[in-house]
């Protein structure tokens, strides 16, 4: 297949991703922008995901099946990225799906800022199993040279809603398989997005265009390991940038206290439990003041579930989208 201006490379990381395969595959391959080179890299799946990638294999020529033995996210990606000869990359993870626009306005959002601008993001909505839209993520509108936002805080939040000039993707070395080596996956994504931001000016699509799904055995609910995985990244940029100092101490710190809080939401609070009382070590009183609002933002969502206002969003809708 021959690199050209439209052809986008998409590549899915994959392990044993039989529930959700499907959905990614369908929101893949319905993408509005048709110039589409689909790299599945299967790493190491023990159950039925390779089959039914092989099923869209069939059906779709775009889409190839790449196999590896384990070796985790980071490797996975990068494989499929060396499989495909694409000029502009896009990841997505085998349990997220897209909107049909998303590299359609991707795609433009890096023409429009020219060969500095070497990554577009997009907004992301929390999806439930069966597709739906549950909660929306932040609205970040920060563009150009990011590389101190990205210290004081982590607004880009997963690695589906990524499309990246290769040239970029590159020069910022691919991801880092050293986090799985030092048994801290996880922050993979924020590392690369820092990396592209020291060589590349970033662009926003302004537009919910990403369904990140949370499954209670995803590797992005192990709250430590999360945690210091995010640790090891900030503590590199640290080293880099120790003007930023403050800003990575606010991003350390709100990063321990959300995984406390979202391991403390999923019941599992020896983990919550870990990380609070380091929280409480370095910062008490923000500490408290974080909790106190997290109690508040809980109690009004059973209020809400109990006077029935809790509302679920199909996720291809106008209005999302």
């Amino acid at each position: 297949m021959d690199a050209d201006e439209e052809m986008v490379g998409v590549v899915v990381p994959m392990y044993n991703s039989e529930r959700t395969i499907a959905a990614t595959m369908a929101s893949i391959c319905a993408q509005t922008h048709r110039r589409l080179d689909i790299v599945v890299t299967d790493d190491g799946s023990t159950d039925g995901s390779a089959a039914l990638v092989e099923g869209w294999c069939r059906r779709d020529p775009r889409v190839r099946l790449v196999r590896q033995s384990n070796a985790g996210v980071a490797a996975a990606r990068n494989a499929g990225a060396a499989a495909t000869p694409a000029r502009f990359l896009a990841f997505v993870d085998a349990d997220d799906i897209w909107a049909p626009t998303k590299i359609e306005y991707q795609l433009a959002a890096l023409r429009e800022g020219g060969a500095s601008a070497g990554l577009a993001y997009c907004w992301y909505a929390s999806i439930d199993q069966r597709d739906r839209v549950v909660s929306f993520g932040p609205q970040p509108l920060i563009e150009g040279q990011v590389v101190r936002d990205l210290c004081n805080a982590n607004w880009i939040g997963n690695g589906s809603s990524l499309l990246l000039r290769r040239d970029a993707f590159e020069r910022a070395g691919g991801y880092e398989p050293g986090l799985r080596a030092r048994r801290a996956q996880g922050a993979e994504d924020l590392l690369m997005c820092l990396r592209v931001a020291e060589i590349a000016e970033f662009r926003v699509v302004p537009r919910y265009l990403v369904g990140y799904r949370m499954l209670p055995d995803s590797m992005s609910t192990d709250s430590v390991q999360m945690f210091r995985s995010t640790e090891i990244v900030l503590q590199e940029f640290l080293a880099k940038y120790p003007d930023y100092a403050d800003e990575l101490d606010r991003h350390l710190q709100d990063s321990r206290t959300w995984f406390a809080y979202r391991a403390g939401r999923s019941g599992r609070l020896s983990a919550a439990l870990v990380l609070l009382r380091e929280a409480f070590a370095v910062h008490p009183a923000g500490t408290a003041m974080y909790l106190a609002r997290a109690a508040v933002a809980i109690a009004a969502g059973r209020v809400r579930r109990r006077i029935g206002r809790k509302v679920t969003y199909p996720l291809y809708t106008g209005v999302v989208w």
